[in-house]
């Protein structure tokens, strides 16, 4: 990855990389901010969200090298504002990805929702509360960082990382099979961190086995989307009952879409285990 012609290196110190990636994820962000202000295109709210979840794991995978009061401010901003577009996002993918054969009185209350989401979206990212973010988040990510003669490099630093976050997807999928809601969404939680940090740690070690590790990571996070997908339906689907009118019955309606979006459970299911075993398999890119 590379930001403000900044290219990551084995030599890169951490904090150095923290900031190219934080530009880079506020160029994003800016980007897609603008197209949520200025229309009703879903990309906008999608990928201005993927921005500020890569901004706040780029945080992640760099505090055990660089934590400061301004770096958590920073990152508990940024979960500020993924909250405020969330809904927007999780009800277009429910309506649109979810589901199927969505009945007109749905569609209509769901389109009300996602008009009040969509201005929820805006009202965040066109606040002073906003300006202020972006402002420090750009002092941080120009400023540069302290040359520390002997310090730390960007391959010994994701040595370290991958390591600990590897071992713990490791753990906590033992005995897949046997795994309960929670604990498959706190699997689902430690592959995603793996993930992004694999992502940004690879250009240290410019390894031909990065990609398809990554690429493993990315496969079995989604099999552990889809199985958690059945607690996004039913809280939109609670969402859409209670922005009802008493002159809308979308009550059988709703049970038929709900369990659509509950069916499918042991084909979800085998094709977690596949990823699963696919991922264990993979070779470690920075061990290679």
């Amino acid at each position: 990855m590379s930001a403000s012609g900044h290219k990551l290196t084995s030599e890169t110190p951490p904090e150095a990389a923290l900031r190219t990636i934080a530009a880079s994820c506020r160029a994003d962000l800016a980007k897609y901010r603008e197209i949520v202000l200025q229309s009703r295109r879903p990309i906008g709210i999608h990928q201005a969200r993927v921005a500020l979840r890569r901004l706040r794991a780029a945080f992640s995978v760099f505090r055990p090298a660089v934590d400061s009061p301004e770096v958590r401010a920073l990152s508990a901003e940024a979960k500020w504002l993924a909250g405020e577009c969330g809904p927007a996002r999780d009800l277009h993918v429910f309506l649109t990805e979810s589901v199927v054969d969505v009945p007109p009185v749905v569609k209509r209350v769901g389109a009300r929702l996602a008009a009040s989401h969509l201005e929820r979206a805006r009202a965040a990212l066109g606040s002073a509360r906003y300006e202020a973010f972006d402002q420090r988040l750009a002092a941080f990510a120009a400023h540069p960082a302290p040359e520390v003669r002997g310090g730390l490099h960007l391959d010994e630093f994701g040595r370290h990382v991958l390591d600990s976050r590897h071992a713990k997807v490791v753990r906590r999928g033992r005995l897949l099979d046997k795994l309960s809601e929670e604990q498959l969404h706190r699997l689902r939680i430690g592959i995603k961190k793996l993930r992004y940090a694999a992502t940004y740690l690879s250009p240290a070690f410019a390894s031909p086995v990065a990609k398809p590790y990554i690429e493993a990571t990315v496969r079995l996070q989604g099999a552990l989307g889809a199985l958690n997908d059945r607690a996004t339906a039913a809280r939109m689907l609670a969402d859409i009952a209670t922005a009802s009118r008493p002159s809308e019955d979308t009550a059988p309606f709703l049970k038929v879409l709900a369990r659509q979006a509950s069916s499918g459970e042991k084909r979800r299911r085998r094709k977690l285990e596949r990823t699963w075993k696919e991922f264990r398999k993979v070779e470690r890119f920075w061990r290679a």
